[in-house]
């Protein structure tokens, strides 16, 4: 991707790289973890009982992984806004990828120690990149 177009959407290819990486952690730790317990896969009907039965860093790991598919989506529309809406400049690119690490930062501290202090400011840093985003578009489209 050789525009700054295209390098708006090198972001999202990161994300959803990430994303799917998680995919594979959930079920690199549930499947065995579920073997172990000697939980019948008919049980994950339910997911609040699966849950109970699942030791406590199996869960984090599935819960993050839903989390990444919540504001997110937000990271997606806005990148591909910009990319398509001409608002790709160098500080928004930036911005893009801020987003990224900290949603693997995010994810590393929830999926490893669970802090919930430090994937907090990791979670508002993120969005405060997503707001920054936001706040430039505004005024770039409406009074640029």
């Amino acid at each position: 991707m050789e525009s700054l177009n295209g390098a708006a959407l090198l972001p999202v290819l990161a994300m959803i790289t990430w994303t799917l990486i998680v995919w594979f952690w959930v079920l690199l730790t549930r499947i065995p973890a579920m073997q172990k317990a000697k939980i019948h896969p008919q049980q994950g009907q339910d997911t609040r009982h699966l849950r109970s039965l699942l030791p406590e860093k199996t869960v984090w790991i599935s819960d993050n992984y839903n989390h990444l598919h919540e504001q997110p989506t937000l990271f997606y529309a806005l990148a591909f806004f910009l990319s398509l809406g001409g608002g790709h400049d160098t500080i928004n690119v930036a911005l893009l990828w801020g987003y990224v690490i900290l949603r693997v930062v995010h994810s590393i501290i929830q999926n490893t120690t669970n802090i919930v202090a430090f994937r907090f400011y990791a979670f508002v840093a993120s969005s405060l990149c997503l707001v920054v985003i936001v706040v430039r578009e505004l005024i770039r489209v409406f009074f640029g």
